[in-house]
């Protein structure tokens, strides 16, 4: 039949025209800023501290302060101050914190590398690209207090990134316990092994008795 070809395409244009009305798989348009952005896993953005208490995020940074970032930073734009005293992390043991980290995203260019080059996950990419400031040197300069976000905000931006990182240092921090425990049973063990006595002190000797209607002899 001629024009077949034209009525079946108009076909398909009518239906896939209807279905982007109620067919969620063809609703690819979002409604931004109304409805948020749903972002990929992958995507990054600037970078954030983890702490992994939300109730004391400043007492709970995995970050010890190690400066390995603000070394291999390409453009510089991180800042760290150590801080002159210790307090426990997260598990207990005493640690150097820093008492002044400070990025600059103004300057920042999203490379990652602090992130790789970090040996606690104390530093990952955050998704946060609603960042606009009236400010552009005060306004884009983020302090500690600004860059710290709880471990179930990094469960939330990148599951499955997160979940492998605290399969990690669950297993670390479990044989660091284990091996504080054999030190410690062996300390227990060598405190109540009994002390070997103490050797006999060796008898004076006898002194030669005189002869007989002399001097002792030499």
């Amino acid at each position: 039949m001629l024009g077949s070809g034209i009525l079946k395409g108009l076909a398909v244009t009518a239906k896939n025209f209807v279905g982007s009305y109620h067919d969620p798989a063809r609703m690819v348009t979002q409604e931004y800023p109304d409805v948020p952005a749903q972002l990929p896993p992958a995507y990054r953005n600037f970078p954030f501290l983890v702490t992994e208490n939300a109730t004391d995020p400043m007492g709970t940074l995995r970050c010890v302060a190690c400066q390995i970032c603000e070394k291999e930073c390409p453009p510089q734009c991180i800042y760290i101050e150590k801080s002159k005293d210790k307090k426990p992390d997260a598990t207990g043991k005493p640690q150097i914190y820093p008492a002044v980290f400070a990025i600059d995203t103004a300057v920042c260019m999203s490379c990652q590398l602090c992130v790789e080059v970090c040996p606690f996950d104390a530093i990952k990419m955050d998704q946060v690209f609603e960042i606009a400031a009236t400010n552009r040197f005060e306004g884009l300069l983020l302090n500690r207090e600004q860059l710290a976000k709880p471990n179930t905000y990094f469960h939330q931006i990148h599951p499955e990134e997160a979940a492998e990182v605290d399969a990690r240092l669950t297993a670390d921090r479990l044989a660091a316990e284990e091996k504080a425990k054999a030190a410690a049973a062996a300390k227990a063990a060598a405190a109540a092994a009994p002390k070997p006595a103490a050797p006999a002190p060796a008898a004076a000797p006898t002194p030669p008795k005189p002869a007989a209607g002399g001097s002792p002899t030499s």
